[in-house]
């Protein structure tokens, strides 16, 4: 089946609420920024009380178009070939459609990328929860020597220095032309902080269109809630409970990935991994951390199976038992979790040199 992903374009003032917080002023010939904050207006199915947004960096619509340029910018990278949307496209329901992502010069990593969609939804990040924000996700593959390999942060901001338009975006959302790696993720946690699926047929049958799902979907929903008990860590309204779990993908190897444990050392997090939502499923294939699950329907069937052995199994992994035709309904049910995405989803223009 193929799907279809509506990606649209939604103007700042029909997507965003502006908040008035004030003009740029002047005291004592110092320029005081204070510039409007954006409150987001959310698709269908997500909750406003669920967004995790620092104090200490709000969204504003300067910081966020100034992110959008960095993240699909390939000058964040030491040869100038790879961006942050090298690994996490649109096209691909913000991943990169590969069993593990492709970094500098044709080096793989070890992992699958992860989505970034609902990710204002989050604190911890990456499949070990190793960055404690966005702020600090954004930093890390910078300086990681697979993904874009720079010795330093300093190289990166240099670039960008070099660049007047970034100079004048940078003074425009932080009040300084002489910007940080700080303020450069900042910037990019801003503009990720947008990226929003929701307004999915789940959500549409949930608010009363009942027509929304088709009956298989409505059976797989059932499923997801009761006997395949799916929502046991797949909940709320972005289907994660955030925490870590050892499914026993990979365990079998001779030097398995140990994931939760490498950031916590604690015994009980080894190869566990954390949930990743299962809004827009359909689109980020292939799964797990390593992409070993090429289909929806090899994901349920290793749940079907209590996933595989291993004295850190977690205890929710039990068999199922389900029949062909309830794991059909169940992947269904999660072909009907594909939203929209409620913003600019596009490579836009580019400052020049």
């Amino acid at each position: 089946m193929q799907i279809q992903h509506k990606c649209f374009y939604i103007i700042l003032l029909g997507f965003i609420i502006l908040a008035l917080d004030g003009f740029g002023s002047r005291t004592n010939g110092q320029e005081v920024l204070k510039l409007f904050t954006m409150k987001l207006k959310l698709p269908l199915g997500l909750n406003e009380a669920d967004m995790i947004i620092p104090e200490d960096n709000p969204l504003t619509p300067e910081k966020v178009a100034l992110g959008q340029q960095l993240y699909f910018d390939t000058r964040l990278s030491a040869d100038g070939a790879v961006a942050c949307a090298t690994c996490h496209n649109p096209r691909f329901g913000f991943t990169d459609g590969q069993a593990v992502s492709t970094g500098m010069k044709g080096q793989r990593g070890g992992r699958s990328a992860p989505t970034t969609v609902n990710r204002v939804f989050s604190s911890l990040q990456f499949w070990d929860g190793r960055a404690a924000s966005l702020e600090e996700q954004a930093k890390g593959p910078m300086v990681n020597p697979i993904e874009m390999g720079n010795p330093s942060h300093a190289p990166v901001v240099e670039r960008l220095r070099q660049v007047s338009s970034y100079r004048e975006a940078f003074k425009r959302a932080f009040g300084t032309a002489d910007f940080t790696i700080d303020h450069v993720a900042k910037a990019i946690a801003c503009y990720e902080r947008t990226n929003l699926s929701g307004n999915a047929p789940y959500d549409r049958f949930k608010a009363g269109d009942k027509a929304a799902l088709s009956d298989a979907a409505q059976r797989g929903l059932a499923l997801f809630e009761q006997k395949a008990r799916c929502n046991r860590c797949h909940s709320g309204p972005n289907f994660t409970d955030e925490q870590f779990h050892n499914l026993g993908v990979g365990m079998t190897k001779p030097q398995p990935d140990l994931g939760r444990y490498e950031i916590s050392k604690q015994e009980k997090d080894k190869g566990a991994f954390k949930t990743p939502t299962l809004r827009d499923i359909a689109l980020t294939a292939p799964y797990f951390h390593d992409g070993s699950a090429q289909t929806i329907e090899e994901v349920v069937e290793l749940y079907n199976t209590g996933g595989h052995k291993n004295p850190f199994l977690s205890k929710e992994m039990l068999p199922l038992n389900l029949s062909a035709q309830e794991k059909a309904d169940l992947v269904a049910f999660l072909r009907a979790l594909t939203g929209e995405i409620a913003f600019a989803v596009f490579a836009p223009e580019l400052p020049r040199e």
